[in-house]
């Protein structure tokens, strides 16, 4: 089974980060004896924060194994459905578009998604398939 990788597993790996780091390894590693790691545009997109050079954000994505998969046009619909009703809901909070986007991929697609955010994607996408906190 494939897995989509959040981006805060990523970064939680690309900047070593204290707290996250091992664990965020420890659950990719064990994914990828699954299947495939995968991440998408969005996921990619917010990577690119992380690096100066897309060089070294393509060599980071290739170094984890990382298999870019673009969104589906069900997943960009099933995305600003959710979205409109998180806002319709009274949602305020600014930035949950991406993770909508790689909620409805995961959804869409059938795949694991791996994330340390699982309130947030079980909230959206009941029934998604989640591996992570």
């Amino acid at each position: 089974m494939a897995t989509l990788a959040d981006t805060n597993i990523l970064l939680d790996v690309a900047t070593n980060d204290p707290d996250w780091a091992d664990w965020s390894i420890n659950r990719l590693e064990g994914a990828a004896l699954q299947g495939p790691l995968l991440i998408n545009d969005v996921i990619y997109a917010e990577l690119s924060v992380r690096f100066e050079r897309i060089e070294d954000l393509n060599l980071f994505v290739g170094e984890a194994g990382l298999v870019i998969e673009p969104l589906p046009k069900e997943a960009l619909f099933l995305a600003g459905k959710v979205f409109l009703d998180y806002k319709r809901n009274g949602g305020r909070r600014g930035g949950v578009l991406p993770d909508f986007f790689i909620g409805a991929h995961a959804v869409v697609a059938g795949h694991t998604l791996l994330t340390r955010d699982t309130k947030r994607y079980l909230t959206y996408f009941p029934g998604i398939a989640l591996a992570g906190a």
